[in-house]
């Protein structure tokens, strides 16, 4: 039940289980077991010097915010934060966005201004601060927050974000690296209120049991590298199938970033093909 567009090779992760509950009886949360392919197995790549090299310093540019920086509760008693683009109009349409291993950088903030207006200013946009405000252009930095989440502080911040978004919101979800991985996450957490995923080069959820739970089907725009091989992304798109669930995915002869325009590997015309993809899929979703 997938599509399958490949060209060349790329990525991916192992298994672990996860739980979060809140005892805040007024707090939506999932009582749900995700075995999951991410941050976790994505450190042990931090020791690899190749892909270490896909991520050097972003390149700076200007950037003039058009959204803001708020905070909500967390299902944990704490708060949770993100970069907020409200619709012009009420709306129930959410995009839930997720940051690479920077965290929440003018980057990722340009990448959700550029779906904001391209969605014609209709749907919520919200980029979530999964490193609860930490953010660096250094890669030696960017390494030590990504060893140092923690997954139900990750899981408690999507659901802060679902909170906040409200019963009636039908989210759709992005991220690219790290954040291609939480989008996937993202979109089990939100249990039917999700509507769709894109996983940009991140790493996949390959548990039939688990995808079988997913409300929606999947687009995936990965890359051109070992870590997230083609024999893995085949791996995921034969769950997907046995779980009866859609897959449509690409891999592009780019590497890891590809589509990162402050990456010194960024390839435009490729970026260009992959965000084509993606707001294609979206407009879909929001109709």
């Amino acid at each position: 039940m997938y599509k399958i567009i490949v060209y060349f090779n790329l990525i991916i992760f192992s298994l672990i289980g996860w739980k979060v509950i809140s005892s805040n009886p007024d707090v939506v949360t999932n009582d749900i077991s995700i075995c999951h392919t991410g941050p976790s197995e994505m450190i042990a790549f931090l020791d690899d010097p190749k892909f270490v090299a896909f991520h050097p310093a972003p390149i700076p540019f200007d950037f003039n915010p058009m959204g803001e920086m708020i905070t909500f509760p967390s299902p944990d008693g704490k708060k949770a934060g993100g970069y907020f683009l409200k619709a012009e109009e009420a709306s129930d349409n959410w995009l839930f966005v997720y940051q690479e291993w920077w965290g929440l950088n003018d980057n990722i903030k340009e990448e959700s201004e550029k779906f904001y207006n391209d969605l014609g200013g209709k749907v919520n946009v919200l980029a979530l601060d999964m490193y609860d405000g930490n953010v660096t252009a250094n890669p030696q930095e960017a390494m030590g927050f990504m060893r140092g989440t923690d997954e139900k502080r990750l899981e408690n911040i999507v659901l802060a974000g679902k909170n906040f978004a409200g019963k009636n919101a039908r989210i759709a979800n992005v991220g690219w690296c790290f954040g291609g991985g939480w989008s996937l996450k993202s979109a089990l957490l939100l249990g039917d209120q999700n509507v769709g995923s894109i996983i940009y080069y991140g790493m996949p959820i390959r548990d039939v049991d688990q995808l079988k739970k997913l409300n929606s089907d999947v687009l995936g725009l990965f890359a051109t590298e070992q870590n997230i091989s083609k024999e893995i992304i085949e791996e995921f798109a034969t769950a997907m199938d046995k779980a009866g669930k859609d897959l449509e995915y690409k891999i592009f002869p780019g590497v890891h970033g590809f589509a990162n325009p402050s990456n010194a590997k960024h390839d435009p015309e490729l970026t260009n093909e992959a965000y084509g993809m993606a707001l294609g899929y979206l407009k879909g979703k929001f109709k």
